[in-house]
């Protein structure tokens, strides 16, 4: 039994979802917006990129024409116009939300259909009981910010303050999410992780999807960054989702990434931690190594999210695309015969849109392998039909939830 191996490279939306302006979003379009600002020369960014966005092999397998497929026009900038090699189809979600664990669970079978819970666009935002709470119980003298935030902004506004106060930096966004940031040295590594673990407990029954510890170093606001150690403490999918399936079944899960803090470590069988889409690169070739028949590879890109939409940093991104698409061959020849590879994503974040949070969009899926059908596979009304069309392939079984994007003899 060969591999299966699922890539997200998390926001790279392809626009064109039906339900957009359900959520402010529509005309958003991560990719599109992306080539056509380097098309125009609004890009070039010095030492970093120039010019048209160059993503060769991802237009091979077929991402201009998932994008073409999703909006009915082909991105200005994306000219590939062949017949691909892969298999390739665009995907809407159904899940009630546009965040990380909606779009990953609905991936690996099981969408959300609940709503989560979320916090006011107030100041303060948070509940003055479970602010309590956590002072309280944390054994803090306060905390700072306390309002929608972005990440890096508040790290910036707040750092100085909570070096000398010793009062933790939390924050949300329009996700289901509550952010803690602290300084590794002045606050803590450890106590960081305990106080959003405590954090975990006060919010579960505010249906919040995930606490983030967001670590960061250095000693001036204008040297703050943030480390390698966040950690994402999350509720668990409601149902079975592929990777239970498949850990129940006597396989391999390769969770590499942030895939693990994700579905809460449940279906996890070998935990892979990188930090930037460089060391992604090496640990899931590692992982592809060191996968027997059978296993799933799991990774998830996040830098396209976390340092380029959400900073709304158009250069960036191109450039963050066009590494990946030069790195793509070593993930495709690291395949074996039989193995089945996905490229996809989880949601948008359009870099151009407004506000810094992500968008709703439609999801390119790209299939390489030796069963898989050349051509357009359809446009997917689910992003469940991925964790089917892999369920079909390891020969588990596929749940409630999704169809295979295609039909292989004897399985």
């Amino acid at each position: 039994m060969a591999r299966a191996v699922l890539i997200v490279l998390d926001s790279v939306g392809i626009g064109g979802a039906p339900d957009a302006e359900k959520f402010g979003d529509e005309g958003s379009n991560t990719l599109g917006h992306i080539a056509e600002a380097c098309a125009r020369g609004e890009a070039d960014q010095k030492d970093l990129r120039a010019g048209p966005l160059i993503i060769p092999n991802l237009e091979r397998l077929g991402l201009g024409l998932a994008a073409e497929a999703a909006c009915g026009h082909r991105p200005e900038g994306l000219n590939f116009a062949g017949q691909a090699a892969a298999g390739w189809a665009c995907a809407a979600e159904i899940s009630s939300g546009k965040d990380t664990p909606s779009g990953h669970w609905e991936i690996t079978g099981v969408p959300v259909e609940f709503e989560w819970g979320k916090f006011p666009q107030t100041v303060p935002t948070f509940p003055t009981e479970l602010t309590d709470t956590m002072v309280d119980r944390g054994d803090l003298p306060g905390i700072l910010a306390n309002r929608h935030a972005s990440g890096t902004d508040v790290i910036h506004e707040y750092g100085i303050e909570h070096i000398t106060s010793g009062k933790p930096i939390v924050y949300t966004s329009a996700d289901s999410v509550v952010q803690i940031a602290a300084h590794e040295e002045f606050f803590g590594l450890d106590k960081l992780y305990r106080l959003c673990a405590l954090t975990r407990e006060l919010v579960d029954p505010l249906n919040i999807g995930r606490v983030i510890a967001r670590p960061f170093v250095g000693k001036t606001a204008d040297s703050f960054e943030r480390t390698g150690n966040r950690r994402d403490y999350s509720v668990p999918p409601p149902e079975l989702t592929l990777l239970d399936r498949v850990e129940d079944n006597d396989q391999a899960v390769f969770a590499v990434g942030k895939i693990a803090d994700i579905f809460a470590h449940r279906g996890v069988t070998d935990i892979r931690k990188a930090n930037g889409n460089e060391a992604m690169f090496e640990a899931t070739l590692q992982a592809m190594t060191d996968a027997a028949d059978g296993d799933l590879v799991f990774a998830n890109f996040v830098d396209f999210d976390q340092l380029y939409g959400h900073r709304r940093d158009v250069p960036g991104y191109a450039a963050c695309l066009e590494h990946f698409d030069r790195r793509l061959p070593e993930l495709i020849d690291k395949m074996r015969p039989g193995d089945l590879m996905i490229l996809t994503a989880d949601h948008g974040n359009d870099p151009t849109w407004r506000g810094t949070d992500h968008t709703r969009e439609q999801v390119p899926i790209l299939l390489i392998g030796d069963d898989v059908p050349v051509g357009f596979l359809g446009a997917r009304n689910t992003f469940a039909d991925i964790g089917a069309t892999i369920s079909q392939h390891l020969g588990v079984d596929n749940g409630p939830h999704g169809t295979p994007m295609f039909t292989v003899s004897g399985k």
